[in-house]
């Protein structure tokens, strides 16, 4: 899979967490981006999920996951 195809899993992925995860607990957001990028067939590190969840806690909004894996 081509780097650009890889971000763009990845920000689906990202984008279905975001919609949902008020509330939610950092376990259920972590499991969900691990869910979603096997469903996508995404390879995603620890670090790269645990960075995205983070982000996706404190922003309560829109993630840019290119721009969170790049930051890394």
């Amino acid at each position: 899979m081509a780097e650009q195809e890889r971000l763009e899993a990845i920000q689906a992925v990202v984008d279905r967490v975001t919609s949902w995860q008020d509330g939610a607990t950092e376990g259920t957001v972590t499991e969900e981006l691990r869910r979603g990028a096997r469903e996508a067939g995404v390879d995603l590190s620890d670090d790269e999920v645990a960075r995205l969840a983070d982000v996706i806690e404190d922003r309560h909004g829109a993630v840019d996951a290119a721009e969170v894996l790049s930051a890394g």
